[in-house]
């Protein structure tokens, strides 16, 4: 029953968020067994859930591959610099007025940012020789640094109308996402989940070391490759149409550890399951909490993940032991 419960919740908090809001829905369960018949439930709610569920897996997943891709529990896109590169990259193309937010145009370009920056990473460190995952952090916290940096000038030198929402977005928000935005997102989601699950046994052996990997017959280079590959697709398109979520690629990863253990074709699906489950509950209580004013995202997913992946790491501190 226990492995059972995030896919139960995740059910449950997806009906719960399309039920509350600022505005009270009449015949809930009626309007929910007819598409279409309420304008506030299926052209805003619905749409904003479904993205959130998206979202959320496309994320956990994002986490999931760089610790298992740098073999570093606390590895995930925001610390390599992937989500900043993808923000940075579809930030640049939304205020030139080239994309709109969510469109194809700029989940391609916050892919592009995602993968530039997150290949700089793994450059910088291996300046010095072989690739130390203590310097992989350390370089891509400054690398994060630098490019959220960059967004914010860029945010700052857009017109008043357009900085206000951009600003908003960069922080983490799904208050733009349209019924139009899933099919992008949820392209990208599919892709990058695809290859996740087709990378994961070499994933399990590389979390032995890489030259035991080696001898395991893994071609060590060629698997991070992809893994940074898959990364950049799931949090370029994430990032790029909803903003950058904290903590979400860090925790729900940890969490489905702790839960269902170290093979990664497992975890694959359950911490899509976990990270959709995060933040379909933090956007319900982001824009719940503060009627009728709405909290970027990012605030209660920290809220969220945090006291959790500290439970984690304090009874349970071999969550991270492969053997």
């Amino acid at each position: 029953m226990r492995k059972l419960l995030p896919a139960v919740l995740l059910a449950v908090a997806f009906l719960l968020s399309l039920y509350l809001g600022a505005t009270q829905i009449n015949s809930f369960w009626s309007a929910l067994v007819n598409p279409g018949s309420n304008e506030i439930l299926w052209q805003i709610r619905f749409p904003r859930v479904t993205a959130a569920v998206i979202v959320g897996a496309a994320l956990g997943v994002a986490g999931l591959l760089a610790q298992g891709a740098c073999n570093n529990a606390v590895a995930e896109p925001a610390i390599l610099g992937t989500a900043a590169g993808a923000s940075f990259g579809a930030v640049i193309a939304i205020s030139s007025g080239l994309v709109d937010v969510g469109s194809l145009g700029a989940i391609a370009c916050g892919t592009i940012g995602a993968l530039l920056t997150t290949s700089l990473t793994f450059r910088l460190a291996a300046v010095r020789g072989a690739l130390s995952s203590f310097t992989l952090i350390i370089v891509g916290i400054a690398v994060s640094a630098i490019f959220t940096s960059l967004v914010g000038i860029a945010a700052a030198m857009v017109s008043r109308a357009d900085a206000r929402s951009i600003s908003f977005w960069s922080f983490g928000s799904l208050a733009l996402v349209t019924s139009e935005n899933l099919i992008g997102i949820a392209l990208t989601t599919v892709i990058g989940i695809a290859i996740a699950w087709k990378i994961a046994p070499a994933l399990d052996r590389l979390s032995l070391g890489d030259a035991t990997a080696f001898h395991l017959g893994v071609n060590v280079s060629r698997i991070r490759l992809v893994a940074l590959i898959a990364l950049s697709i799931l949090a370029g398109g994430a990032v790029s149409t909803v903003g950058s979520i904290a903590f979400i690629g860090l925790a729900a990863p940890h969490i489905a550890r702790f839960i269902y253990g170290p093979s990664h074709r497992r975890l694959v699906a359950h911490s899509a399951i976990i990270g959709g489950l995060i933040v379909v509950v933090a956007d319900t209580l982001s824009r719940t909490i503060a009627q009728p004013n709405e909290l970027p995202i990012g605030l209660a997913t920290a809220l969220l993940g945090a006291p959790v992946l500290i439970a984690l790491v304090t009874f349970k501190n071999n969550v991270w032991r492969t053997q």
